[in-house]
């Protein structure tokens, strides 16, 4: 249905409230989403070990090489309060134990290091955002549990989990088991529910909690490619009533080409993605007139527009009901 008489979005803190009514009604499945590639890499600790990529680990000791993988690991530069702020719903979290922890079930977040910040206070940060902002839906993607090995992984999603439940209880949306609850705006606001959380962990489902979201990018570094990769998902693969992310974020090649990138040293992946990402917007622009997008995950979510973007995209196109 075409959007008439569409109300103006003023303030990307509270976009989702300032939505057309005929928007309210519709799949959260179907709506715009901004969403952030790894959300917690600006906080990453230029003082802990390197977790990845695997062939760097031994060389955890050398300062200069702890800075390289910071420049190039840290795809967002805003905090968490201020992602929400600008109006960034989805959140890509990936979730680490670091090894001989004093504390058994303290978790960090991870991209090439560890954050500074654990994984309970940040999820309290974003539970008091979601209190104040009771219209404004949240969805947190948990994965990845780096360091969860056979001893400890049962311990440890247990704790994780039930810290989740107990933090946003009434506020969780839980996962869709039959048509009728497939969640809209409306509904979620009718029920007081605006927080829904996706744990990537097939062996710990609970209703509270939702499966994995796709996540779909094109692992390189070539915006033709993501281009041709977002628009092949969407014209051929679509997944049908349920979240799914096209990523427009760039992927470091996991061979001796990385050497291209990182021995730059003037350079910095926030400096590439802020070459890329006008080109990427504008491809987006585009292609969501004539293919619905669901959420939109980029790195530097609060640079370049491309949160209002995203929002736009939701009044340019024919949303389906």
């Amino acid at each position: 249905m075409p959007i008439r008489g569409k109300r103006e979005v003023t303030s990307y803190c509270d976009w989702m409230s300032q939505l057309p009514p005929q928007l309210h009604n519709i799949p959260l499945f179907n709506l715009a989403i901004p969403g952030s590639h790894d959300s917690m890499s600006y906080d990453l600790d230029i003082n802990s070990s390197i977790i990845e990529p695997n062939g760097l680990k031994r060389l955890s000791k050398i300062y200069c090489i702890r800075e390289i993988v910071r420049r190039w690991a840290t795809t967002q530069e805003e905090t968490i309060t201020n992602q929400l702020d600008a109006g960034v719903r989805y959140f890509d979290l990936r979730v680490a134990r670091k090894p001989n922890d004093t504390d058994p079930t303290r978790l960090y977040f991870y991209h090439g290091l560890y954050t500074r910040t654990d994984v309970e206070t940040v999820l309290r940060v974003m539970n008091d955002w979601a209190e104040k902002h009771p219209k404004e839906i949240l969805i947190l993607a948990l994965s990845n549990f780096k360091g969860f090995d056979k001893n400890n992984e049962d311990k440890l999603h247990s704790h994780l989990i039930s810290f989740i439940k107990t933090l946003f209880g009434a506020k969780l949306r839980e996962r869709v088991s039959h048509r009728e609850i497939i969640p809209t705006l409306k509904r979620c606001w009718d029920k007081g529910t605006n927080v829904i959380v996706s744990y990537d962990h097939p062996a710990q489902q609970h209703f509270e909690l939702w499966s994995k979201i796709p996540y779909y990018y094109s692992n390189s570094m070539d915006t033709t490619k993501v281009e041709m990769e977002i628009r092949r998902v969407l014209e051929t693969a679509r997944p049908f009533q349920c979240f799914f992310v096209c990523g427009l974020n760039l992927t470091l090649p996991s061979n001796v080409k990385i050497l291209l990138y990182i021995l730059r040293f003037c350079d910095n992946f926030a400096n590439v993605v802020q070459r890329s990402l006008p080109r990427l917007l504008r491809w987006v622009k585009q292609q969501g007139r004539k293919t619905p997008m669901n959420i939109v995950g980029s790195d530097l979510v609060t640079r370049d527009d491309f949160v209002s973007t995203i929002v736009n995209l939701n009044t340019l196109k024919n949303v389906k009901a």
